[in-house]
């Protein structure tokens, strides 16, 4: 749905809204009479009554369309605000005084004609304080749209810097991704030109989904197993036999579930660049599941960090995994990660649960 459409949804739901509630108003004095009094006489008094909401519903909405966004929302000026409405109470007075002053000359009672009294001072007093009531109304009213449509525009906002900055992480992710890729293949050929070959091969499945599924903000769960598959099997060919990998990537060949691209990849190159000793030897172990809908991605490797402050679990790609994470999925996700007492191993799982419905 469009912001446009939402905006105009929005505006008629608030047009019905006040139909009803002035509605009610008006016709409320025919839930106060007596079956038993003359309907001529109801009528003679329901409009001697109605120059009042008449005067109210003006007050009110000289307020909401006019006063109050000019003098109060862009201006604020409390004085001309406070003066414009002494001013409108006080011509609402007046027109009140002459509509029921009309209405009597106009439609004398049948029957119970009213007693004269030279006291207005009560009457002035409850029409001051009603028109008062209805001028907070409409600042009440005009200021919580106000709000509303701004905490609608700063969502909105929010939604457009988040969707930006995961573009961004992904147009981040694919160079870094394709670099290691390389990196990988470049080592391959100074030894192995049939495993280089091979893993250029594996390499052009890969990019394929990196050019295309990546593109989406999510993939079904399936086919971000595949590439995992394709991605460990490309890795294999430039360990030893001295490595020791396992993978259990337990997914159902057609399961749909939404999740983010290559959300997982740099956790597998994380292992890969620092589980394996500079003689070749090492263990990583993979796992990929869903139970009950939550999708768990637990990585288990030796610890062999190149450098001094080059830790497993640190890296550009692993900041990734974290802005991504709390980006797409917010108060649904835990992430548990470090290395063992010891130092000699690294472990990183990942849950991301299943969306409530």
């Amino acid at each position: 749905m469009t912001a446009s459409l939402q905006e105009n949804e929005s505006k008629s739901r608030y047009r019905i809204l006040h139909i009803l509630c002035w509605a009610v108003i008006i016709v409320m004095p025919f839930f106060f009479h007596s079956s038993a009094d003359d309907s001529l006489l109801v009528w003679n008094r329901y409009l001697r009554w109605l120059g009042n909401p008449l005067a109210y519903l003006l007050v009110f909405y000289l307020n909401y369309l006019w006063i109050v966004p000019r003098y109060l929302l862009k201006k604020k000026d409390w004085k001309m605000f406070l003066l414009i409405n002494v001013f409108a109470i006080l011509v609402s007075l007046m027109a009140m005084d002459i509509w029921h002053w009309l209405a009597t000359q106009m439609l004398p009672e049948i029957s119970n004609p009213p007693r004269k009294s030279n006291v207005r001072f009560p009457r002035y007093f409850w029409a001051v304080l009603t028109l008062m009531l209805i001028i907070a109304l409409a600042v009440a009213v005009r200021m919580t749209q106000r709000w509303q449509h701004l905490e609608e525009a700063r969502k909105e906002a929010e939604a457009a810097r988040a969707e930006a900055e995961l573009s961004n992480l992904r147009n981040q992710m694919n160079p870094h991704f394709l670099l290691n890729t390389l990196n990988n293949i470049y080592a391959l050929i100074a030894f192995d030109q049939e495993k280089a070959q091979t893993a250029v091969g594996e390499l052009s499945k890969l990019l394929r989904f990196v050019l295309y599924e990546n593109q989406q903000d999510f993939v079904p769960l399936y086919k971000e197993a595949d590439f995992m598959r394709n991605y460990i099997e490309l890795m294999k060919i430039r360990v030893t036999d001295n490595v020791k990998i396992d993978a259990h990537i337990d997914i159902q060949p057609n399961d749909g579930t939404p999740v983010a691209p290559l959300l997982f990849i740099s956790l597998i190159e994380n292992a890969f660049k620092h589980g394996i000793s500079p003689q070749g030897k090492g263990e990583i172990n993979i796992t990929l599941n869903q139970v009950n809908g939550d999708i768990t991605c637990e990585i288990y490797n030796t610890c062999y960090p190149k450098r001094e402050n080059d830790k497993s679990g640190s890296g550009i790609g692993l900041e990734q995994v974290s802005r991504r994470l709390e980006l797409m999925y917010p108060d649904r996700y835990t992430w548990e990660k470090g290395t063992t007492l010891d130092g000699k191993n690294y472990f990183s799982k990942i849950i991301i649960k299943k969306e409530q419905s």
